[in-house]
């Protein structure tokens, strides 16, 4: 894949990362697929994907929102281009990026992260015709603004319970990459799942960065440090809602003999294979579903707009078995997973 850095006319020096692609070789960075099923690509059907910090290649937030992209070229045959958020750049830069894929003729544009937030509310006023969408936000809205959000807390609730039923120590931790309220929303589910199985169990909670630095999702150290405190404190299991920077709690849980947790896609699929054999299971979130299934309602003509919230229900949300360590605990979360669907259990999200 080729990356481009190209200076904004309207931000002057601020950088922007941009790909072209479309079937392309390989899912951590090239938007698309080699798969001989992949239909011809069509030069009319541009969509643009602005990615958060970490970008692709992070095995986990980003990475899911890529693969729903990546079906979306094989399938439907778009022509896709992708940007890339960088650590510390101010709120200007999102507005450029955006800009600058609606300027290419991307229509739609795809923002994935609530940081977007802000910069898609302004961008889609300048451009009335381009379709836009954002993942994991709802303060964004607009006739031409699709919001595809998740249920987190509830997937976040069977992942604790998992942690409790598997804790020997009565003991398990928390690890947020940004103290913001959707994190908020991971910490609250996973608090409450773990609490239904064991309520005197301890729980350890820490964020590596505040808004608005956000490198917090994309720092393995700080990840790996964080971990290093709560296994040496006495927890053994440890779910963390950090992009990127869960990759140093999986290390550190390799170093201390214990368990992880991970988030968004089946880490225990796309973590490096050193650490792979100590992640219990993943709180799944399926963006690559959502922006699929928001691409071919474009695609179909039908446009959404307005909020889409993809719960248990729908299995918008849920836990994965890779690895076969929660097998023997799956009866019971199942049972959590149908009491929460049919409203026996109510997650609070705050």
């Amino acid at each position: 894949m080729r990356r481009l850095m190209k200076a904004t006319a309207v931000l002057g020096a601020v950088a922007v990362v941009l790909a072209a692609s479309g079937c392309a070789k390989k899912s951590t960075d090239t938007t698309g697929s080699d798969k001989s099923g992949c239909v011809e690509k069509d030069a009319k059907k541009k969509v643009g994907m602005a990615f958060d910090v970490g970008g692709r290649g992070d095995q986990s937030f980003n990475d899911s929102a890529a693969k729903g992209l990546d079906d979306a070229v094989c399938e439907l045959g778009f022509t896709a281009k992708t940007a890339e958020a960088q650590d510390g750049e101010a709120e200007s830069a999102r507005e450029g990026r955006l800009r600058q894929l609606a300027d290419a003729g991307f229509n739609p544009v795809i923002a994935v992260g609530f940081a977007y937030s802000p910069s898609l509310s302004k961008i889609a006023k300048e451009y009335p015709k381009v379709n836009f969408a954002i993942v994991d936000d709802e303060a964004a809205l607009g006739a031409n603004i699709a919001n595809l959000v998740f249920a987190e807390e509830q997937g976040s609730f069977l992942v604790g319970a998992a942690a409790a039923l598997k804790s020997k120590a009565n003991h398990i931790g928390f690890v947020g990459g940004v103290e913001v309220p959707l994190i908020k929303k991971f910490e609250v589910g996973y608090m409450a799942g773990a609490k239904a199985v064991n309520p005197t169990i301890k729980i350890d909670s820490r964020y590596l960065t505040q808004p608005p630095d956000f490198s917090g999702f994309g720092d393995p150290a700080k990840g790996k440090t964080a971990a290093e405190g709560m296994y040496d404190g006495g927890a053994d299991v440890i779910y963390h809602a950090a992009g990127g920077s869960g990759g140093g709690v999986f290390e550190a849980a390799k170093t201390a003999g214990a368990m992880a947790i991970g988030v968004d896609s089946d880490q225990a699929k796309t973590a490096d294979a050193s650490v792979k054999d100590v992640i219990l299971t993943s709180m799944v979130k399926n963006i690559d579903v959502a922006v699929l299934a928001y691409l071919k309602d474009v695609d179909g003509g039908s446009v959404p707009n307005g909020v889409t919230r993809y719960d248990l229900k729908v299995d918008g949300v849920g836990y994965s078995t890779t690895g076969g360590q929660a097998d023997d605990i799956k009866k019971k979360l199942d049972e959590y997973k149908q009491q929460i669907i049919d409203g026996t259990i109510k997650v609070s999200s705050s």
